[in-house]
């Protein structure tokens, strides 16, 4: 089979490197996967360059930790074999879904994996929307709603609205009858302008933390600034929920938050994602045409090490999708 190999950190048209592989054989509670279309995240990005470096504490300080040689963390396909002890589901049977808690590997033609990181897909879903659904819903799902306790009419901003994250969560806020603010820049800001949002900032030309107007919930998909500012900006009562982001800002996070509850009612938060928790419901939106996929893509697999370095860039406009079968 084909699938991207990685062995040093670097630029990712530099170091990654299609090779042919045997395929894996699944062990007792996984399924063979045939991957029909994966994605672009933060993952795959850190994994390729090493980057952050507190993230080679996890991956590997020097070069990336055999389990991670093949990365890719989200998935759609068809299921060629499964383990003696998997019963979840039967050859044939067309799933997806984040695969992170129990390894990666999506770019390949197949993969193994464990049945529980995956669930069926939805017949009236394409391979390419489901993959570029786990990931993203679920962080702007439980960040919004699980985290950020969002009600109905608030204001809210999201910064960094123009990726994956983003267009799910403006719809997620609109189904709550929200007024969002999307923040970002370059060709996003069009799109941005497209899916809903009720007001678009260019970072580059305005900075929000400067202003006068307040929100009650603030999305952080990019958690790269002083937090202290983002207070400025929050209601009386307002909630900061933080995605993840850069380390020093989410450590500033950890420190700041028992401090703030002494003499604030406004609260940071960071989200604990748990992934395909809330994959139903998502369907259940799509398929009552209430939320739909913004798909940045879908791009060839020959395109991957291109793609990453579109994600490390910030040119994604929703999420990367890669067509790989």
């Amino acid at each position: 089979m084909k699938a991207y190999n990685i062995k040093n950190y670097g630029k990712p048209n530099k170091v990654l490197r299609l090779i042919e592989a045997e395929q894996p054989m699944p062990k007792s509670t996984e399924v063979k996967v045939k991957v029909y279309a994966t994605t672009i995240n933060d993952y795959d990005w850190c994994i390729t360059t090493g980057k952050p470096l507190a993230y080679r504490l996890f991956f590997g300080m020097f070069s990336p930790k055999k389990k991670l040689r093949i990365p890719g963390m989200e998935v759609a396909g068809i299921v060629e074999q499964v383990g003696n002890k998997a019963t979840k589901f039967k050859v044939g049977d067309a799933v997806y879904g984040d695969i992170s808690e129990f390894g990666f590997g999506s770019f390949a033609e197949f993969l193994c994996i464990d049945e529980k990181a995956l669930a069926k897909k939805p017949n009236n879903m394409s391979f390419e929307e489901a993959t570029s659904i786990p990931h993203a819903a679920m962080l702007a799902l439980q960040g919004l709603r699980d985290v950020g306790r969002i009600k109905d009419h608030q204001k809210i901003l999201i910064n960094g609205g123009g990726g994956g994250v983003g267009s799910f969560a403006i719809q997620i806020a609109k189904l709550y009858n929200a007024d969002v603010t999307g923040v970002d820049t370059g060709e996003k800001l069009k799109a941005m302008a497209t899916q809903g949002f009720d007001k678009v900032i260019d970072y580059k030309k305005e900075d929000f933390t400067n202003s006068d107007q307040q929100y009650d919930l603030i999305l952080d998909c990019k958690t790269n600034r002083s937090l202290w500012k983002f207070l400025k900006v929050l209601g009386p009562k307002g909630k900061y929920v933080s995605i993840g982001g850069k380390t020093s800002k989410l450590l500033q996070m950890v420190y700041m938050s028992p401090i703030l509850k002494l003499f604030s009612k406004k609260r940071m938060h960071m989200v604990m994602l748990k992934a395909n928790k809330d994959l139903e419901y998502i369907n259940q939106l799509y398929e009552e045409n209430r939320i739909n996929c913004v798909i940045d893509g879908p791009y060839n697999f020959d395109k991957i090490p291109w793609a990453i370095q579109r994600f490390g860039d910030g040119q994604h406009s929703g999420k990367i999708v890669i067509t790989v079968n």
